[in-house]
Parts: structure tokens; C-alpha cells; sequence
């Protein structure tokens, strides 16, 4: 097979422009929201104060909202996290008994290219109360189940939840596609030798399937709880951010402080903190499974 050997210099021509733009989109936004975390700032006029540090430490200490809002936000993010074993269950089970697996998984990924607007009005109309249609309290009430009926969305202790169960269902079909994908890539004849040692069924999954597939779980992993953790959209369609600050995450919070409350500056800072806490978690996402790969490999 002959290689083409390209020189380094040509090579940069062609990721430069690629480079150039990631930088523009990604890098310098991330540095011009750390210069306005410093700044007494409303957003809209030329007037800024320089306060230094002060934003932050009103955010760390002073700000009643923000702390529990993080706290929202990491539960989001571990409840994201929740489906992808399942995902990657079905996704065996897809692989080696559904013929035709690629349609099922087409069918599950519908969700996922809806629009989020579709999707939390979708949801709004099913968490209805009884008395204007709510198709899940109105099924419960046919069960019999009057106690267990709710105003899934106003009642402050499990708004949220309501909307962990939201998000799982929209992204099942996201993570279920990527474990599929990547199970299909595996090289077959690992199984044929596998089998013609013995190993079959659920103990080739246990100690092929599994082990060759961790990158892949990883990608899903830090996808999950990275996309989790700027969850924005789905929150302000559905709650935006009540009942009295209840399914405040960090980007509602930011959203609130920025463009409600007018304080840019401060919005700046928490914009700043989402992404060091992404950044981090990235890493300790990806130094996990480093062991993990390490140590099955």
C-alpha cells in the first residue's frame, strides 16, 4: 500500500482556516466573557466600571440563587448519564437479534431532531393538570392512582425531576444510535474466534464487546454530562427556571442575570464558571477512562 507523504507545511495551509475560525468562535468569546466578568456592566450602554474580582465573589458568596442552580445542574448531568448503560444494553440486544436494528434505532433518534420548542410544548400538554387535559394525570386517574396525580411542573419539589424525565426520553435515541454505531464496528472475526473458543452470547459481550467498546461509552459519557450541565433550552421552553427559581440551572441563571436583571457583567462571570466546570469535567471524564482503557486492554 503506498502511503501519500504530504509535507507538514501544506498540511497546515489546509487546518489553518479551520483553526482560525475555532479560534474566533470558541476561544476569543471565552476570553471577551472573562474581561466582562471583571466589568460593572448592564450590557447596553458604553459606561463599564472595572470591579475586578468583585463579580465572582459576589457569585460564590453572596448570591442565593447560584449555588443551588450548580447543584441542579450536576443532578441533571448524572441523571443524563443514567440511560447510556441501558443504551448500550439495547443496543447489544439490537445488534444480535433485530435483522433490520438500523430502523428501530432511526425510529428511537426521531426525538432528537425535533425541535426543543416541539419537544417542551409536547411535554407541557402531557404534565397538564387534570382539569385542562394533562395526559398523564388523566392516565393515572384511570388506574386508579388519584394520589399519585400532580402539577408536575409548578409543585417546586419535582419540577425538576419532571424535567430529568424530559431529557432522557429526548436523547435516548442520541445515545442508543452512537453505542449501535459503534458495536457494528466491531471486527467480526474477534466473535468468530470467540465462539469457536466458546465463548458466545452474553460471555463475548462481557469480555469483547465491552472492553473493545469503552471509547465509545466515553464519547457518549462526556457527552451526556457535558451537554447536561449546559442544559438551557429545554428549561426555559418548559419552566423558565420557576416555580420561584425551582428548575434554575446555570444557564437559566446566567440567561436571568444577563438579560433580565440586566447585570452583564455578572452573567459574564457565571459564563466564565460554566465553562472552567465543563473544562474540568472533561478532563476527569477523560483521565477515568484512561484507566479504565488501561486496564481492559
Amino acid at each position: 500500500m503506498k502511503v501519500l507523504k504530504v509535507p507538514a507545511r501544506t498540511i497546515a495551509v489546509f487546518v489553518l482556516p479551520c483553526l482560525l475560525l475555532y479560534i474566533c468562535l470558541v476561544f476569543i468569546p471565552i476570553i471577551v466573557s472573562l474581561y466582562t466578568g471583571t466589568m460593572d456592566w448592564n450590557g447596553l450602554t458604553d459606561t463599564k466600571t472595572f470591579i475586578g474580582l468583585d463579580n465572582f465573589k459576589n457569585m460564590f458568596f453572596h448570591d442565593a440563587y447560584f449555588w443551588p442552580s450548580v447543584r441542579r445542574s450536576m443532578l441533571y448531568a448524572v441523571a443524563s448519564m443514567l440511560e447510556i448503560p441501558l443504551c448500550l444494553l439495547m443496543a447489544i440486544l439490537l445488534n444480535r437479534y433485530i435483522k433490520k436494528g438500523n430502523t428501530l434505532v432511526s425510529i428511537y433518534f426521531t426525538p432528537v431532531i425535533l425541535s426543543v420548542v416541539i419537544i417542551g410544548q409536547l411535554w407541557k400538554t402531557i404534565y397538564d393538570p387534570l382539569s385542562v387535559g394533562g395526559m398523564l394525570n388523566g392516565v393515572l386517574v384511570s388506574l386508579g392512582l388519584d394520589s399519585w396525580t400532580h402539577n408536575w411542573l409548578t409543585e417546586p419539589k419535582i419540577a425538576m425531576y419532571s424535567l430529568y424525565l424530559v431529557s432522557l426520553w429526548q436523547y435516548f435515541g442520541y445515545h442508543l444510535l452512537i453505542q449501535f454505531t459503534g458495536i457494528q464496528n466491531l471486527p467480526s472475526e474477534i466473535y468468530e474466534a470467540a465462539k469457536i473458543d466458546g465463548a458466545d452470547g452474553f460471555k463475548a459481550d462481557r469480555y469483547i464487546t465491552l472492553p473493545l467498546i469503552v471509547p465509545i461509552f466515553k464519547i457518549s459519557v462526556i457527552l451526556a454530562f457535558i451537554g447536561s450541565l449546559q442544559a438551557f433550552d429545554l428549561v426555559m421552553v418548559m419552566t423558565a427556571g420557576g416555580p420561584a427559581h425551582a428548575t434554575d440551572v446555570i444557564s437559566t441563571h446566567m440567561y436571568n442575570s444577563s438579560f433580565l436583571s440586566m447585570k452583564y457583567g455578572y452573567g459574564s462571570a457565571i459564563a466564565v464558571f460554566l465553562v472552567v466546570v465543563c473544562l474540568v469535567f472533561t478532563l476527569c471524564i477523560n483521565y477515568l477512562f484512561s484507566r479504565i482503557e488501561r486496564k481492559v486492554s
